[in-house]
């Protein structure tokens, strides 16, 4: 199948990209390298520098011949988002509407959107399911939630058929050590362990001790980004069948901060100095998914996602570099 990754130079997006090309997919990336990396391009796959604002460069990229969209050129920094609400407007709403015009202009209609946990706000119980309310509880899971009512109007309207893909928390690097470049910018809890470990950050900031919890840590369910990325090539096959469907992916397994950070420090053998700090406003002591949906629908198993395995495979990566 002939597919444009949107996004494909990024964390998430070159991990996808390595896993279609590996089944033998034809495979184009568009990225306009804000966040993504040029390490991050193979060689198999046709680049083309391009913005989701630019709603021309985008028709022309699809009129190359693409038989499915990938999309994941959104910004992702909750904080972020809550700081500047109209950069997340412009780039991920905006952005998504050209993607989505181009699409059907074209007539493309097979697309894989890269969604989030984030949609349903702070848990109103555990583990969450497709059924639980969706009530962000920030502006970057606002425009999610917006992107996935847009595709649904567009199937109704337009024959589009989707994908919504909502991850719980992405981390690790590729196993075989393929993607190189490292994540812009990183927010999350493993990068920031892995920063930490490698000197680039004095302590990791651990927000709150006092939760109601096994350790008085957070604990949250982290996904392998090549369980992600193997999701993604089910979620194409499953829309090639001009179906759509929104799921979880998630390990169903919690893992505590202080847990992760343990795990790193006996893995990396480096002390990784480490400081408690006051919990941050909307954090829930839990938060862990149902994958039940992504099991039976999709036929989907999460294979890398244990803690070691996530620390390994992402500290071998700090490691390269």
């Amino acid at each position: 199948m002939r597919v444009l990754v949107v996004g494909g130079a990024g964390y998430i997006g070159s991990h996808v990209v390595r896993a279609l090309l590996d089944q033998k997919h034809e495979v184009a990336v568009y990225d306009n390298l804000s966040l993504g990396c040029r390490e991050n391009l193979f060689p198999e796959a046709r680049f083309v520098l391009g913005d989701i604002l630019d709603a021309a460069a985008l028709s022309a990229a699809m009129a190359c011949g693409v038989d499915a969209v990938m999309h994941l050129a959104a910004f992702k920094a909750a904080g972020e988002s809550m700081i500047h609400p109209e950069k997340y407007a412009v780039n991920n709403i905006t952005g998504t509407i050209n993607l989505l015009n181009a699409a059907c202009e074209i007539g493309v209609r097979r697309l894989v959107f890269s969604s989030s946990a984030a949609v349903y706000g702070e848990p109103r119980y555990v583990p969450v399911d497709e059924a639980h309310p969706c009530n962000p509880v920030n502006f970057y899971g606002f425009t999610k939630l917006e992107i996935e009512r847009l595709l649904e109007w567009y199937e109704r309207l337009r024959g589009l058929r989707f994908a919504s893909l909502r991850y719980f928390n992405a981390a690790g690097y590729d196993v075989l050590g393929r993607v190189r470049g490292l994540e812009r910018h990183p927010a999350n809890l493993l990068p920031v362990i892995m920063e930490t470990a490698a000197g680039r950050r004095d302590c990791l900031e651990i927000f709150g001790d006092d939760y109601a919890t096994e350790d008085g840590t957070g604990v949250r369910d982290y996904i392998h980004v090549n369980d992600l990325a193997g999701a993604h090539l089910l979620a194409l096959e499953y829309v090639a069948q001009d179906r759509s469907l929104i799921v979880n992916l998630g390990s169903e397994t919690g893992i505590s901060v202080r847990a992760m950070l343990e795990t790193a420090r006996r893995l990396t053998g480096r002390t990784i100095p480490a400081c408690v700090v006051a919990r941050r406003p909307g954090d829930p002591p839990t938060l862990v998914a149902s994958s039940k949906n992504a099991r039976q629908v999709l036929g989907w198993r999460p294979k890398h996602s244990d803690a070691e395995t996530l620390i390994a495979s992402a500290w071998a990566a700090y490691q390269r570099r």
